[in-house]
């Protein structure tokens, strides 16, 4: 931190990354012609217009987020992608994003793209510095700006199974946007994330293969412990002895492979059954994979029965 910037900037220049802007220089009792001396000779660099970075160097990313949000004024968050990342959602991406309120006019920075809302007060962190919006309001704000469903989708039960957020919590926060691209998608992202789907291919599984055909309910993530190890059962069918595993990536690296292989001999030791199935299998033929998870059940005393999820379904076949 600059050793000629005193009192009370000190501590606002600790918690903005050494960056301030022109009008907190003034504040601190510097003139505007401090303020070029001090860019002349590079103990300063400008970031934006109007805001500097009080050290010399490559300024890191929590400078030019600091920047960013500086820049664009009072009542001004990172948002969106930017405030996914802060949350530990997303990695970061090159061009940072800020959200003002609606009816204001800021000039756009290099770098940032602007968002403008007219709730942010209700969305807006209390506390977290640089200013942020909630992580609820984040994922919704990525929601409705994803190139797809399926994006979309994936980020709500990424946010779910990080713990750093609930189903219930992001559903709070939906209520209070009445109009909400793609809302039934969501909704049923939702209601598969607060029954422990974790990745797309296990929302896929419980949208196409297990409500779409009446397949009873699964222990989703399931600890158990064998060997003397913890591991995770994907989908344990509790009652008849039935484990199912989703393999995500069509190839495997040889170590995951026989990790896979160890983990489904220790469950046929203890007594269960494995069914292991892809992503064309849940994708592409949902009916066929739930045909064959029914049989296995129905061989372990299930004595539900299928329906068919369309007019093309196997199962109307049978």
């Amino acid at each position: 931190m600059s050793n000629d910037v005193f009192g009370a900037a000190r501590d606002l220049l600790h918690l903005q990354h050494d960056v301030l802007t022109r009008a907190q220089a003034h504040q601190a009792g510097l003139t505007d012609k401090a303020i070029r001396a001090r860019l002349r000779t590079g103990r300063w660099q400008r970031l934006h217009t109007g805001v500097y970075a009080a050290f010399s160097g490559v300024p890191p990313r929590d400078a030019w987020l600091w920047a960013a949000v500086l820049r664009a004024g009072p009542s001004a968050v990172l948002s969106h992608q930017t405030a996914a990342e802060l949350h530990g959602l997303l990695e970061p991406v090159p061009l940072i994003h800020v959200t003002v309120p609606s009816g204001r006019q800021v000039a756009h920075p290099d770098g940032v793209v602007l968002h403008y809302s007219g709730r942010l007060a209700h969305s807006r962190h209390p506390a977290l510095a640089p200013p942020r919006t909630r992580i609820e309001d984040s994922v919704l704000d990525l929601f409705e700006s994803a190139r797809g469903v399926e994006e979309a989708v994936g980020l709500i039960l990424r946010a779910s199974a990080s713990r750093r957020t609930t189903p219930d919590r992001i559903l709070a926060s939906l209520r209070q946007r009445p109009k909400f691209k793609w809302r039934p998608a969501l909704l049923q992202a939702l209601g598969a994330a607060a029954a422990g789907a974790h990745s797309l291919l296990e929302f896929r599984y419980f949208t196409r293969v297990e409500r779409a055909h009446g397949l009873p309910p699964v222990r989703r993530q399931n600890l158990v412990r064998r060997g003397g190890r913890s591991q995770y059962q994907d989908l344990s069918y509790e009652g008849f002895g039935l484990v199912i595993e989703l393999d995500g990536c069509e190839a495997h690296p040889q170590w995951a492979r026989w990790t896979d292989i160890r983990r489904d001999n220790a469950t046929t030791v203890a007594g269960q059954r494995t069914l292991r199935y892809g992503w064309d299998d849940v994708t592409n033929h949902p009916c066929r994979t739930a045909l064959e998870v029914a049989d296995a059940l129905k061989e372990r005393g299930w004595d539900g029965r299928l329906r068919r999820c369309g007019s093309a379904c196997l199962v109307a076949a049978r």
